[in-house]
């Protein structure tokens, strides 16, 4: 089965936002064994909407858009398709009236165009909205299936695995099971020269790699009559992923985050955390909070941006900022262990270094970092030097922080373990 994603919006073309939906949409296709060969994004322009679905209906058994569904006279994508797809439209009652109870219970007054977005192709499965007001919508043709999606991720992301994955599912031949493994702390290349093997000699299952910062994602998917075979077929492969990767391996829950697995690790072991950072300004702490549960392990954060709030709250030596400078492993030792000192806490980390784009020197240049950790009293620096813009410096710096405290924790864990025997 092949698949097309058509995302609408001129927003999307101008840059104003990011197209997310196409990866999420595309990796839900993947983890269905769904081919995708191409994806598409159109401004709200009817004319050139149409020509990008029919050329998309011609190569694809399924077309996916999202977006243009709103009220406005600019959402033109169901118009568009229903004419493509020789539909006329009709209003569809439990929708509108889905529609009236959101502004209802919001105490918001609905409008005339309002009522547009109840409009479904005659003959349409109608996939109704808990998150918002535009119904989304499946049209059913001869040679070619359009499933249309609202376009705020927050809509599209619960209709998509709520409604549009039970339906592809029902309608493949076969059945589709995924496994993912996810590692920190080793690089795309090498994972790819580890799994060269694996992935010439692939046939069913298929093994996928995904780079992201700081992590590489391996999909291993194979198709077969029944969800239990399928899963014999995926099970041996995963175990020697397992085997060659050893520790680099966080989880294989597609779900978990690294960070909630660091969290994971520190809560099952009835461990604190606590944070200090100058480089990364707060990020690896909202990682971190954004896990359920944080607040078990999390004692506290520091931003210990300039110099003088080092020296306050994290007992850095004025001497070392004088002599090695703020960016530097004396530093973000001193960091690290005053962290520990100030919270009691039974692990902390520290970030330090220059994220650019000023700032930098041929001795400390642009994306010069360093990360300490410290775990039961044993403290670890190490150097980095990254590269990219600003934000990507402080992206790497985060993802690898949360990398080398999770080795370390694993480290510490097992010399415990060891000589507790």
């Amino acid at each position: 089965m092949k698949a097309e994603i058509i995302c609408v919006g001129t927003e999307i073309l101008m840059g104003n936002i990011v197209n997310t939906n196409a990866a999420y949409i595309s990796r839900g296709l993947a983890g269905l064994g769904v081919s995708c060969f191409y994806q598409s994004v159109v401004g709200d322009n009817d004319g050139r909407l149409s020509e990008v679905f029919d050329e998309a209906a011609k190569r694809a058994d399924i077309v996916i858009l999202s977006g243009g569904l709103g009220p406005t006279e600019d959402d033109l994508t169901k118009e568009t398709v229903a004419k493509a797809m020789g539909r006329k439209l009709v209003e569809d009652e439990k929708a509108w009236k889905q529609i009236k109870k959101f502004f209802e219970k919001r105490d918001i007054k609905y409008t005339d165009n309002n009522r547009k977005q109840a409009l479904v192709p005659e003959g349409a499965k109608v996939l109704y909205n808990k998150n918002g007001t535009a119904p989304g919508i499946i049209v059913e043709g001869e040679n070619v299936t359009a499933i249309l999606l609202p376009g705020p991720p927050g809509e599209l992301i619960p209709m998509w695995d709520d409604q549009v994955v039970p339906y592809i599912r029902e309608k493949s031949d076969a059945v589709f099971v995924s496994e993912m493994v996810k590692l920190c702390g080793v690089g795309e290349s090498l994972v790819e020269t580890e799994l060269k093997d694996l992935i010439d000699a692939q046939t069913n299952p298929t093994i996928a790699t995904y780079a992201k910062v700081g992590e590489v994602d391996i999909r291993v998917t194979a198709s077969a009559p029944d969800e239990k075979a399928a899963g014999k077929l995926v099970k041996p492969v995963v175990k020697e992923i397992k085997k060659r990767f050893g520790s680099y391996i966080f989880t294989t829950d597609e779900n978990v985050t690294l960070e909630a697995s660091v969290l994971q690790l520190l809560d099952e072991n009835k461990l604190t955390l606590a944070t200090a950072e100058s480089l990364t300004g707060g990020m690896l702490t909202s990682r971190l909070i954004n896990v359920p549960g944080a607040s078990e392990v999390i004692k506290t954060g520091f931003i210990t941006y300039s110099n003088k709030s080092k020296r306050k709250y994290l007992g850095v030596k004025r001497s070392t900022l004088e002599k090695h400078g703020a960016v530097s492993e004396q530093c973000a030792k001193e960091m690290v262990k005053g962290c520990a000192a100030a919270t009691k806490a039974d692990a902390a980390i520290s970030l330090t270094g220059i994220a650019g784009p000023d700032g930098g020197s041929e001795e400390k240049p642009v994306g010069l970092t360093y990360i300490g950790v410290s775990v039961l009293g044993s403290i670890k620096v190490k150097k980095f030097v990254f590269s990219g813009e600003r934000e990507k410096i402080r992206e790497s710096a985060t993802a690898t922080a949360l990398t080398m405290l999770r080795h370390s924790l694993l480290e510490s864990l097992t010399e415990r373990t060891f000589s507790e025997k």
